[in-house]
């Protein structure tokens, strides 16, 4: 797949999944006036929200409220993200990304590995990662200036390494707390329709498109709320839990039908 844009002199990963950051990356300037002034306006909703949620997380599961992890940013520099932590302390986290290298190859949809339950998860977790909420601490690393309120979601070094070179294209603008793909489907569509997606924004990144994908975050938010509250369906005494692989497999199958078309009426609406 070729994209309009794509630049010839980035064609290699270095140690680690990071890429070169000598291709003079560049931020609009609007962009971080624009977080900063969102951030500051939304200050009596997300702050409050946020007090609640580490006294939760803090009751619910032992152990530290926040977690930690290495992401790949603007022009493929690596930095820290804040989440709270939805996994038990003991939770092997290899186990989430075998399960995304999976969907990577198999480009069927990105079904997330605990939507049937999971129990690494720690009380709430559930809640929290269906909604996105996990992901709010990261308000602080917008201040930062290492993320933007919009942008690609910054993923992980070892999958970074596994991009393709027009898939690497995605680092050229910061990462984002919400984006195009997470208002236009997220967990529906396949690892290529979130780049293109990506891509997309990348291209015609503007101050009213932000404020449109902020907007619908809300909407998208509540309606992953409500769902995520519906009970999984519980297994039968005879039925094993299924692997990841097995789980895996049985979305590829499901979403061999309707995936050639996607894309297209994603960018169309």
């Amino acid at each position: 797949m070729r994209l309009e844009g794509f630049r010839p002199d980035v064609r290699r990963v270095t140690k680690g999944g990071s890429m070169p950051t000598d291709a003079g990356h560049r931020v609009p300037g609007w962009k971080s006036n624009l977080d900063v002034i969102c951030i500051l306006l939304s200050l009596p909703v997300w702050l409050p929200l946020m007090i609640l949620l580490m006294l939760v997380t803090r009751i619910a599961s032992p152990g530290p409220i926040f977690y930690r992890q290495k992401r790949v940013g603007l022009g493929g520099r690596h930095f820290f993200i804040w989440k709270f932590r939805t996994m038990r302390l003991s939770a092997d986290t290899q186990t989430h990304e075998h399960y995304f290298e999976g969907l990577m190859r198999a480009d069927c949809p990105m079904t997330k590995l605990d939507a049937q339950g999971d129990p690494r998860l720690a009380p709430f977790g559930r809640i929290l990662r269906a909604s996105g909420l996990d992901e709010l601490p990261q308000v602080f690393n917008v201040l930062c200036g290492e993320m933007s309120l919009v942008g690609p979601r910054p993923c992980l070094p070892n999958e970074f390494a596994h991009y393709e070179p027009w898939q690497r294209e995605r680092v050229n603008g910061l990462p984002g707390l919400t984006g195009y793909w997470q208002v236009n489907g997220k967990n529906k569509t396949t690892f290529n329709e979130m780049i293109v997606m990506d891509l997309f924004y990348l291209k015609n990144m503007s101050v009213l498109l932000d404020l449109k994908i902020m907007l619908r975050t809300c909407s998208v938010i509540a309606g992953q709320i409500l769902e995520s509250r519906r009970a999984p369906r519980p297994a039968r005494q005879d039925e094993r839990p299924r692997s990841p692989a097995a789980r895996l497999q049985s979305v590829t199958k499901s979403a061999q039908r309707s995936r050639s078309s996607q894309t297209t009426q994603i960018l169309a609406g």
